[in-house]
């Protein structure tokens, strides 16, 4: 089973990820910044797996740059408490 399929599973991957990045000193801006990156990659190459990632694809497409980033944003601030690092 890929991380993407489930949910839960995403958001303890991101929150991995996460983690890595602020114990190495990476800001939350940089951070959501990649995050910006990454979710404009997922939205053009990967198909959302649940109901959740088919919101937030639904929300990308039709939000503009800046709310991109705010997308994004928010993304790193739930997945915050998430992981083994969580």
């Amino acid at each position: 089973m890929s991380v993407l399929d489930n949910w839960d599973s995403w958001k303890n991957f991101l929150g991995d990820k996460l983690h890595q990045a602020e114990d190495k000193g990476i800001s939350e801006e940089a951070i959501s910044n990649f995050a910006t990156e990454i979710g404009s990659h997922l939205a053009d190459k990967v198909d959302p797996k649940n109901e959740q990632q088919r919101i937030l694809s639904d929300l990308w497409s039709v939000a503009d740059k800046d709310e991109q980033h705010a997308i994004a944003h928010m993304m790193v601030k739930l997945v915050k408490n998430n992981g083994t690092q969580g």
